[in-house]
């Protein structure tokens, strides 16, 4: 690979999280530093699944109006 390639597009901090709150973009970058950490440990995440079931919307629980 070359030393001198680098990403076409580049955007800066303002472009990307411009008016975003800073305790936001802490948070984002933290969550963002576990996920390389947990990417370095080689644990194959697919293994766990899909998580916890997902509740159902309290929308889709309401009876519908039918004419």
């Amino acid at each position: 690979m070359s030393l001198d390639w680098r990403w076409e597009y580049d955007p800066d901090h303002e472009h990307v999280a411009g008016g975003i709150p800073a305790p936001m973009v802490a948070e984002v970058e933290r969550l963002a530093g576990q996920l390389v950490d947990l990417a370095g440990t080689g644990v194959d995440v697919t293994d766990f699944g899909n998580g916890l079931p997902r509740m159902p919307s309290p929308l889709s629980l309401s009876p519908r109006h039918v004419p």
